[in-house]
């Protein structure tokens, strides 16, 4: 059976307690364009963050990469807006395997947080690189569609550092849909 399942699919009946790898799930499939519209959100706070040098911004940016990494789009703003108003109104859906995006997720959610704790700990310019390498990496996945965490997923998958069981699709073109 494919690793390519909705994350929708409901989870087999538990024995009491929380589902927590529903409380936990990403979606797999993902639309690849949701992806690129939350990074185009993403750009849009990061680059009035660091216009304005409000540092709040950087909390609000790490928190929205830790909700998507923890709960996929259920709970996190940006990708409510993207998933649920402006991909449909786009019309537009390609599906992509949903674990290098998670991935990606997961490498905004350390850099965002490493920015916010490098401005508390007073070492700004350090926290505004970094936020200007998220601008960039976010820029790529957003108007070019090149998704630079899963690049890099691909690469430790073929290093043999992530299993290949964590995503079948990627090793598996038969597998890939859109």
């Amino acid at each position: 059976m494919s690793k390519l399942v909705d994350a929708q699919t409901p989870a087999p009946p538990s024995q009491g307690g929380i589902a927590w790898r529903k409380v936990f799930a990403f979606p797999n499939p993902v639309n690849e364009y949701s992806a690129r519209i939350t990074a185009a959100l993403v750009v849009v706070l990061s680059a009035a963050t660091l216009l304005t040098g409000f540092g709040w911004g950087l909390a609000v940016i790490a928190a929205g990469f830790w909700l998507r990494v923890l709960f996929g789009p259920r709970i996190s703003p940006l990708a409510q807006l993207s998933v649920k108003v402006l991909t449909p109104w786009l019309g537009r859906n390609r599906l992509v395997p949903g674990p290098p995006k998670r991935f990606a997720q997961g490498i905004g959610a350390a850099m965002s947080t490493a920015a916010a704790v490098l401005l508390a700990a007073g070492v700004a310019p350090a926290a505004w690189i970094l936020l200007a390498v998220l601008i960039i990496a976010a820029s790529l996945e957003a108007f070019a569609g090149f998704c630079l965490g899963c690049t890099i997923f691909g690469f430790l998958q073929r290093r043999g550092l992530i299993p290949e069981d964590v995503c079948e699709a990627c090793n598996n073109i038969s597998l890939r849909r859109g």
